[in-house]
């Protein structure tokens, strides 16, 4: 054993922060990600969220967050039920059990906020250690079929990205269908669901339909797009956080045409 080694074992160990690496006895912000292996899975998680972010064409979403800073959620967002859903996943992941809650749904009226909610949940879940990613659901139906995918990504890989990340949050569920689903439209839509909800995975979703119809909303349901097998999947493991007021999107005053 040389002096030098000698030397580095009577004072505990290397001086890591001359070695460009932050030393997880001192530097507790980073003890989380440390544990989970950590700075440059941390890096890699954030990275894919990020990219999936971009690839829904919603880059102005990443700055929301539960209760800080200048996009956080108000209350008819339910940020604390949001909240303690994540919670309960990461709690989850960590004892390696499967989540209470395997759903959120997150239904309501065009422009009330929805999509910002469900970007929250996937902006805190990231930092907090949850791999996340995020897909319109006419996007997934889209990039399922040939070549239509970006970055080369073939069906099959799409389908394993989507199926096996912690947490997906899927935007927009029978967005862009009026009508009963067409059989492809069916099958991947339940594939996707029913292999996330087997393999105990939690998925958030956003859509601006009721479940079903009824007397007083007549339009078309989940249910009348998709099945009622599907619908019953779906909302047995679930939380429904619906967002209420106004279109946010509309202006003050009506503009004339």
């Amino acid at each position: 054993m040389t002096d030098h080694v000698a030397a580095i074992l009577r004072r505990g160990g290397a001086d890591m922060s001359k070695l460009g690496v932050p030393d997880r006895r001192t530097d507790r912000s980073e003890v989380e990600l440390w544990e989970d292996v950590a700075v440059p899975k941390a890096r890699a998680r954030r990275l894919a969220w990020e990219r999936s972010v971009e690839d829904a064409a919603h880059q102005e979403y990443l700055g929301f967050r539960f209760f800080t800073g200048p996009l956080k959620l108000d209350a008819n967002q339910k940020p604390n039920t949001l909240r303690n859903w994540v919670d309960s996943l990461l709690e989850a992941k960590r004892s390696g059990a499967r989540p209470e809650t395997l759903n959120m749904i997150i239904p309501g009226n065009i422009g009330t906020g929805k999509t910002a909610a469900a970007f929250a949940v996937g902006n805190e879940a990231v930092l907090r250690g949850i791999d996340t990613l995020v897909v319109k659901h006419s996007t997934y139906l889209t990039w399922r079929r040939p070549d239509s995918a970006p970055r080369n990504l073939r069906a099959w890989e799409v389908r394993k990205m989507f199926v096996t990340c912690d947490l997906l949050i899927l935007d927009e569920l029978c967005g862009e269908m009026d009508m009963t689903a067409t059989e492809f439209a069916r099958r991947e839509t339940v594939d996707l669901i029913d292999a996330r909800i087997s393999a105990g995975r939690p998925t958030a979703y956003t859509t601006n339909l009721r479940s079903r119809r009824t007397q007083d909303h007549p339009g078309l349901g989940v249910v009348d797009i998709l099945g009622e097998r599907l619908l019953s999947r779906l909302e047995s493991s679930a939380h429904v956080a619906k967002i209420l007021g106004p279109d946010r999107r509309k202006p003050a005053t009506p503009l004339d045409w």
